[in-house]
């Protein structure tokens, strides 16, 4: 009932910086964009989908320690889009970056956005 689309990723030098988008789209999803905590994820090749940022309905932050202070989660309202500006990225960072609920049951994943940092 609700789409997720991930775009933004692409290749980027160490210490340069991306900035992703999440548009969600569907049945209810104004309503849903509005109440849910929404969340980035990323998964590196071979290792788990791993929760990196997120945002509260009431505009509260929350980030993982290894991004804290480089990653920015923002959410517009009228655009039912989510943000995840990342800045100082280092080769640790690529993975396959998502957007879904920060908690709770998934909606349906999206194809993620590839996000490569290397010198």
């Amino acid at each position: 009932q609700v789409q997720l689309v991930e775009s933004g990723g692409g290749l980027v030098q160490p210490g340069g910086s991306l900035r992703l988008s999440c548009t969600i789209s569907g049945t209810a999803s104004r309503i849903i964009f509005s109440i849910n905590a929404l969340g980035w994820y990323r998964q590196a090749p071979g290792k788990q989908r791993d929760l990196v940022a997120s945002i509260g309905s009431d505009g509260t932050t929350n980030y993982a320690d290894s991004v804290k202070g480089r990653f920015t989660i923002s959410r517009d309202y009228a655009k039912n889009t989510l943000y995840l500006q990342m800045n100082s990225l280092k080769p640790e960072d690529t993975a396959v970056y998502y957007c879904n609920w920060a908690k709770g049951l998934f909606a349906s994943w999206g194809q993620g956005t590839q996000v490569t940092v290397s010198s």
